[in-house]
Order: structure tokens, then sequence, then C-alpha cells
């Protein structure tokens, strides 16, 4: 018996002798409508990106491209478009009305960025680790730049032409590494003459939106009336 081959896409012939539907591939997409997509998946990518960074201006890029499953390029290209400055710059425009409110310190002398500064009440500052603020040979901050940040942000809290730490009781509570974000809290607990007690609590943010403190401390911060070169 001779056998017939059935060409693809041709009718088949069931034993009633009717044939069975004809099966048409799936239309491909439109090139237009995965143009479409693409550019829906984009803005809704830009719109994340401005409200991550409306509710925190200092992250930095590689944070946003975890937070979005992008890369880090992705994220240059998507701030460019609108116009969103790098986190340098950002903290720079932020930090400068409180930079304005300072006392007892100069720009230069704080350690760390200011976010908040309320005189004689409180304060918030934030610092990268770097691979210039680790040992040698690991990637764990050395103490004395925890331990500098919290100290100047204590300084900075007093309202007047000079202030000084006295003493301090601090703990390390736990190693920060590079690519964590160190944000100090402090606060002015007591005040006794020309002296102010102030807290600094820091806390770790690291990579994956973890939290931890790694610092906390109380400074004993003494006002001094007139310094050198002051003539009020």
């Amino acid at each position: 018996m001779k056998e017939e081959l059935l060409s693809p896409g041709a009718n088949s012939v069931g034993p009633s002798g009717e044939e069975g539907p004809r099966e048409s591939p799936e239309p491909a997409p439109s090139v237009r409508a995965q143009a479409r997509r693409r550019r829906s998946r984009r803005e809704e990518r830009r719109a994340q990106l401005v409200r991550l960074l409306e509710e925190d201006p200092f992250l930095t890029d590689e944070e946003l491209a975890r937070r979005l499953g992008v890369s880090v390029q992705t994220i240059r290209l998507d701030r460019h478009a609108l116009g969103i400055p790098e986190m340098r710059a950002r903290v720079r425009r932020v930090a400068q009305g409180e930079v304005d409110s300072l006392r007892s310190l100069v720009e230069e002398d704080l350690f760390g960025f200011l976010e908040e500064l309320r005189l004689e009440e409180r304060g918030r500052s934030h610092l990268a680790v770097e691979r210039v603020h680790t040992f040698r040979h690991a990637d764990i901050a050395r103490g004395h730049i925890l331990f500098a940040q919290a100290n100047s942000l204590a300084v900075a809290l007093v309202d007047a032409p000079l202030a000084v730490t006295v003493s301090a009781s601090v703990r390390f509570l736990r190693p920060a590494r590079v690519g964590d974000r160190l944000v100090a809290q402090a606060e002015v607990v007591l005040r006794e003459g020309p002296r102010r007690r102030v807290r600094v609590v820091t806390e770790a943010l690291r990579p994956g939106g973890v939290r931890e403190v790694v610092f906390s401390g109380e400074f004993v911060v003494q006002e001094i009336a007139h310094a050198r070169g002051d003539r009020s």
C-alpha cells in the first residue's frame, strides 16, 4: 500500500473521511508591540527610581540597581534622562542648608555629610564606607572612622562659636564594611551649663536593605565661650 505524506499545514482526514481543523501558527508579536512594552517597562522603572530617591536621596547607583534589578549602567542612563545628578551632588544639595546652620564647626571639620541639624536638639549624618576607610588586609572600616563621624556630629549640635569633646564612652557593636552606608543620629540628652551630654547611635545600611546598629556612644561636649579669632 502506498502511503501519502501530508505536508505541514495540510488538512488531516479522519476515519470518517472528514477533514479535521487546519492548524495555523501563532502570529509573531509585531515590532511595534515589542517596542511599546519596552517603553512601558522603562517608564515604570524610571517612576520607581524617582520614588526611591524621594524616600532616600542618598541611595547610590549600586543600591538602586540592586533594588530595581537592572545594571548600574542602566541606572546611570535613567538618571541622565531624568536630569537627576549623581549621589554626591544630591548629598551636597540636600546638606547645604544644614551646613549653613553650623556654629561650633566649619564644614571641613565635619566627618560625614549632614542630613539634619537642629542646634541643641538633634542631628543626623551619613557616610559611605569606601576602601580608603578600611584596614589594608580587610574590608572592615577602622574604628576611628565610626568614632570621628559620631564625635563631629555631637560637637556640631552645640550652639556656640567653638566646642570640644571632654569625654566619651563608646561601644563598637558590629563591623562596618565597604559598601555600607553609616547613618549616625545624635541627640542632646542633658545640658548643664556649658556642657552637653550627647547620645549617638550609628546604623549600617547594608546591601539588600539590611540595617544593623554598629556603634553607640555618649559624648560630653563643652562649649568654649571665646574662640581664638572670635571678636564678638
